[in-house]
Order: C-alpha cells, then structure tokens, then sequence
C-alpha cells in the first residue's frame, strides 16, 4: 500500500507518543489502589496497562480486565477516584517528549496545506487541557478522546471521523491513503490499518514494545523522525 505524499491528514496519540505521562498515569493508579486498600504496583507494571483508556487501566491494575469477577459498583468507585486523583495531578511529572513542538512545527511548515490531529483513549478532557497547557493544541484542528465515541481504538470508528472532519475543512476527500497515524503501540498501527492509513510506530514511548505484534509502515525513534518520515518516499517495511 503506497502512501500518497503529502499526507493531507496526520493522527496522532498523546500519552507515549506526544507526551511523557507514565508518572502521573502511575502514581494515580497506586493512589487509587491505596484508597482501596489493595497493594500497590511497580511502575514498569503499570505502564504496561496504559493504552486502552481509563477503565481498561483500573480494571487491569485491580486485577479484573476481564470484568467476570469485580462488581460494576466497584469497579465505578475505583475508576471515579482514579479521574478525581488524575485531574488534580495529570501535570505533576508529565512533559512533552523532546523535539515533538520542533517536528510538529516543521511539518506544519513543510507542509501548510497537512492537517494533524489527535486521537487518544485517555478521556477527552484531560487530553485537551494537557495539550493546551503544553501549546500544543494550536497544531491540532481536532483532540478526540477515549469517551468521544461509543468505541475507542484500535475501532477505526475515531480515526474514521477525524478524516471526514478534514475532508470538510479540506473542501476536498481525504482518502486513507492519505492519512497517517502516530502511536507508540500496537493499538495505534491497528487502528490504522482497519482503516486502510498509514502508520508510524513511535519507539520512544510506554509500550513500543507492542509494536512487534503489529509492525507499522515506519518507526519513529524519535519525534525528530517524523519530518522525514512523512516526506515523499515510499513505506519502509519492518
């Protein structure tokens, strides 16, 4: 599947891709355990939950990702507090990846005509106050969250709106092949290709290991790649 350059529309995630918030994703899931009376959790295990919104991450750090053994009722009291504790303290440690406002920058100058966007399973609020606070939002013309729609990636069904928005403002179609999408896991790369876009794997980022189960078009190892990587050359294949 060849890529037609330039892309008109670049997606991508927030958290591993865009922003560092594997403390502040962290420490909130252990104070939520706290609260609960359950035992706390290594980092390194908690990152590997991140990716799959909000719910899923509690569900996971509780012990139950398969909702067959904790009560809803439950399940609503850790998460509520999990969203409490993570809107007061989602700027405590967070930071944007080096080099992410110079690339963005510089495909938003390369090419004026490119529209970028976002689209994360974190909940729409905290990723559009994260992004404000950082000056990023001025480079996306839309910031979609895991709670925007009825399903979160990798259903293509978020990715698929963002490319109608930009057909609209475009004033012409945005096809798939016109589109790429920015991410750091395998959750990215299949929400790409269950639309037909393109992708670029971010190796950078929390889970870059779940990039093997689905290999993208490129690997970023570093936002400073994304210039490059969107220029006018066919797909490397990994």
């Amino acid at each position: 599947m060849s890529l037609a350059f330039p892309p008109r529309l670049i997606v991508f995630d927030l958290d591993g891709t865009l922003i560092d918030s594997r403390v502040d994703l962290c420490n909130s899931v252990n104070a939520t355990l706290a609260h609960l009376g359950k035992p706390t959790l290594p980092e390194a295990v908690i990152s590997g939950y991140i990716g799959d919104g909000a719910s899923m991450l509690v569900r996971r750090a509780i012990g139950d990702p398969e909702g067959d053994s904790t009560d809803e009722q439950y399940v609503t009291k850790a998460l509520t507090f999990f969203l409490d504790y993570y809107r007061i303290h989602k700027l405590d440690y967070t930071y944007v990846y080096p080099g992410v406002l110079e690339a963005l920058e510089t495909i938003r100058t390369a090419h004026p005509e490119t529209l970028m966007a976002v689209l994360t399973n974190k909940p729409v609020h905290p990723s559009r106050d994260i992004c404000a606070h950082f000056g990023l939002s001025r480079f996306f013309f839309q910031n979609y969250g895991g709670n925007s729609f009825h399903t979160k990636k990798p259903d293509p069904h978020g990715l698929e709106a963002l490319i109608r928005e930009a057909s609209v403002l475009a004033g012409r179609n945005i096809s798939p092949a016109e589109t790429i999408m920015v991410g750091d896991t395998d959750i990215d790369v299949l929400t790409a290709r269950s639309c037909g876009a393109h992708s670029i794997g971010c190796t950078f980022g929390l889970n870059p290991h779940s990039l093997a189960d689905a290999p993208p078009d490129h690997l970023a190892h570093s936002p400073t790649d994304w210039p490059s990587l969107i220029a006018a050359h066919p797909p490397q294949n990994f």
